[in-house]
């Protein structure tokens, strides 16, 4: 029996994702990105270098997702990936400090628990429980939410599943179409083949005008991906899903103990970045305790200022107010990369 403010980090006992396979020719397109994706990156001299190796060749299935999502056109995966890398650049969602979001996750409204049948783990939306107001902290929060889904995978999983719970949703509470268009724009640019499945429960009619306005931003791989009111227990183990839609795990949502076991589970240092598995990181304690002393000692932070940038991420502060609505252009020179200038809007708008 576990506690009921479990969170759990591993799938139901029995469920172990197969590995992907490829043609010879599907291998020779996704070697021939990765060895492009080479001459496009940051000179080893740079800040932020280790973040975007380890996001982009690290990750060894990084670049056959964008050859997928591409449809196994070597071009387009190209552009893709350009697009990607500039925003990382600019957004650095690797490095969001978990302090400065700690306010955001205080009502539950999007809670990370739980595994599907294919151990895709489990992001519950609710918008019912919207505690703050419209801000680029928001979108930042999710953003978060999405990078520590991707730690929670376990070997062999690419992809999430998303919960989208509108009990108790109003007007007020649910995301404008606008917000919503910006956080599609994200998920289906930035985080291609990282949305397994996409389910909707409890929608009242009231909000149908809100599908209705988003579907057009959706592509079809998306549309494909989402079901509405679907027996969720076909789905995922009832042991995992939650027991307010369904399942037998009777979770109850404490705040404090939520974010130290997801912080704890995903080793982030204050600053946002990770402890890595290498024999250094197992031996620094240090950096533990910052993480930990962060946690206990400081107050929620109510907005992201200068003083709050970590240090990997000297633009981190003056970024977050701003989402990039046009995929930058990556210039190639010198396996040198330069974005070019273009317009930006902010969130808030």
């Amino acid at each position: 029996m576990v506690a009921p403010n479990h969170v759990w980090t591993e799938p139901a006992p029995g469920v172990a994702p197969k590995p992907r396979t490829y043609t010879p020719q599907q291998q020779a397109m996704i070697d021939e990105l990765r060895e492009y994706a080479k001459t496009i990156m940051l000179p080893e001299s740079d800040p932020y270098y280790e973040h975007e190796r380890h996001w982009l060749l690290d990750d060894t299935n990084c670049c056959a997702r964008y050859m997928r999502a591409a449809k196994w056109k070597l071009e387009d995966g190209k552009k893709r990936i350009q697009g990607t890398v500039a925003w990382r650049r600019e957004y650095k969602p690797d490095l969001i400090p978990p302090e400065d979001m700690r306010i955001e996750s205080e009502s539950g409204k999007i809670i990370l628990n739980g595994f599907d049948i294919d151990g895709r783990p489990i992001l519950y939306m609710r918008p019912g429980r919207e505690n703050t107001e419209t801000s680029p902290r928001q979108i930042r929060h999710l953003i978060f939410c999405l990078e520590r889904a991707i730690d929670f995978m376990p070997p062999y999983q690419e992809s999430m599943m998303i919960i989208v719970d509108y009990k108790s949703t109003t007007l007020r509470t649910n995301p404008s179409i606008s917000i919503a268009r910006k956080v599609l724009g994200v998920l289906q640019q930035h985080y291609v083949e990282r949305l397994g499945r996409a389910i909707v429960v409890n929608l009242p009619g009231i909000l149908n005008f809100f599908y209705k306005g988003i579907s057009p931003f959706l592509d079809p791989v998306t549309r494909d991906k989402m079901r509405f009111n679907p027996n969720l227990l076909e789905l995922v183990p009832a042991s995992q899903l939650d027991a307010s839609i369904g399942g037998e795990f009777k979770y109850e949502f404490e705040p404090k103990s939520y974010w130290q076991q997801i912080v704890s589970h995903c080793k982030l240092n204050a600053d946002g970045s990770h402890r890595r598995d290498t024999p250094q990181a197992e031996t620094d304690s240090e950096s533990n305790e910052v993480a930990q002393g962060a946690l206990s000692n400081r107050e929620p932070a109510d907005e992201i200022t200068e003083n709050n940038t970590p240090a990997l991420s000297p633009s981190a502060s003056s970024r977050a107010s701003t989402m990039v609505d046009e995929t930058p252009v990556v210039v190639e020179k010198n396996a040198q990369t330069n974005i070019v200038d273009r317009e930006t809007r902010t969130l808030a708008t």
